[in-house]
């Protein structure tokens, strides 16, 4: 089957407004990585340690896990057309500060408001893809899959093309791109049916009380904090101008789009969904070891390398989280995606720091323990996980609602 054939029909055919939201969810993501090639850059401009500019992701990532709560509550109650105009001003206003700031603590405090915006906007774009696609939940989930990766991989690219110039370039830019996604979406998307139970804050969290939830969040968890060590302080170690840095994080991010969309699936049809994620997490761990312990080629290697095993487990965890409890897909992915975003605002904070406590290795070596330990969770919890998925498949499967920002 193509892979962008879901048999009822190919993902390409859909309503107007389905494109507006993709598109908009691809700048969306894009700004995960946007900073990437620029971070030694905006270190230099801003005459700021790694350390410091580090904590541009762990703002942004602080607020979008405390932002999981208050997304599902929101969009109950004021619809997921307003909740995506909501969240895309957001961006467009504090993207646009992020260019102007003049000393790093501004701009970690701009991306933190950039985190709320994303957050509202992503945390909804699938739903409101779903309830507007065509071809069914199988197409809608699949694009919105393609565009996180599409997001994930032009980000540095595009982050690269404009901060070449300057480092506050990209803001601007990201911030003029969600302005037209804002206007398509205003545009052409109209308002989605709400849900017929309001969402409360603490629905996520009681959802975590399931042990299938709880264990996949956890694993989760561990697996984050490797991802965010390789996104947010490998481009100090590899100390490039931002063309060759940009070009690097473009490579890893086709992969994690190939292997997230197409090479995942396929695998766990062939190995099943557990084994594939506990072998892809011991290869992220060897993987990031050889980064920080190689050269610079290997490390150039290993960085992009680290895409596929990323992209196969985003996929395998979204699935876990969506289907292995009884909650309904936004609130059990809102309580996963609170628990696993704090190692993502975790990792570019520790990392830096353990390098001035030891050496340069020791983050990768940290990166490589905590990929372990997520492969641990799975090992352990297995039969749990293995059977509750499958007992609660067949009920996901029909269900019209869908998780948010699972990946």
């Amino acid at each position: 089957m193509d892979p962008i054939d879901t048999g009822s029909g190919s993902i390409l055919r859909q309503p107007k407004a389905v494109w507006a939201t993709a598109g908009a969810s691809v700048v969306a993501f894009m700004g995960i990585g946007l900073v990437d090639p620029i971070l030694p850059s905006i270190a230099e401009g801003l005459d700021a340690t790694a350390g410091q500019v580090s904590l541009l992701f762990t703002s942004y990532f602080l607020i979008t896990a405390l932002a999981m709560l208050v997304t599902g509550f929101v969009s109950s109650r004021i619809g997921g057309r307003r909740t995506l105009l909501l969240g895309l001003a957001l961006v467009v206003v504090f993207a646009g500060f992020s260019g102007t700031s003049g000393s790093v603590g501004e701009l970690v405090g701009f991306r933190a408001g950039w985190g709320l915006g994303n957050a509202l906007f992503v945390s909804t774009a699938l739903a409101v893809i779903v309830g507007a696609a065509a071809g069914g939940s199988a197409a809608a989930i699949l694009l919105y899959e393609s565009t996180l990766g599409l997001g994930m991989a032009c980000g540095p690219l595009l982050g690269a093309l404009l901060g070449d110039a300057s480092w506050r370039y990209p803001f601007f830019g990201t911030a003029a791109l969600m302005a037209v996604g804002f206007a398509c979406i205003a545009a052409f998307l109209k308002e989605q049916p709400r849900p017929a139970r309001k969402t409360s804050l603490l629905d996520p969290v009681k959802a975590l009380g399931h042990g299938g939830l709880a264990s996949t969040a956890v694993s989760a968890f561990f697996y984050n904090y490797t991802f965010f060590t390789v996104l947010a302080f490998t481009p100090f170690v590899l100390d490039m101008s931002p063309y060759r840095s940009g070009a690097v994080f473009f490579a890893w991010g086709v992969l994690l789009a190939v292997f997230s969309v197409i090479v995942a699936p396929r695998l766990q049809k062939r190995f099943g969904s557990l084994r594939v994620l506990g072998g892809s997490l011991v290869l992220l761990a060897v993987d990031v070891l050889v980064l920080g312990h190689g050269g610079h080629t290997a490390a150039v290697a290993c960085t992009v390398l680290s895409g596929a095993l990323i992209g196969v487990n985003n996929t395998v965890y979204t699935e876990l989280a969506l289907g292995v409890s009884e909650a309904p897909r936004p609130v059990a992915s809102a309580g996963y995606n609170f628990v696993r975003w704090f190692a993502a605002a975790a990792a570019p904070f520790f990392a830096p720091r353990i390098e001035e406590w030891s050496d340069v290795h020791m983050p990768f070596t940290v990166a490589a323990v905590t990929a372990v330990l997520g492969a641990l969770v799975v090992l352990v919890r297995r039969r749990s996980l293995t059977a509750e998925a499958e007992e609660l498949r067949p009920r996901h499967a029909t269900e019209d609602g869908v998780g948010v920002f699972a990946n």
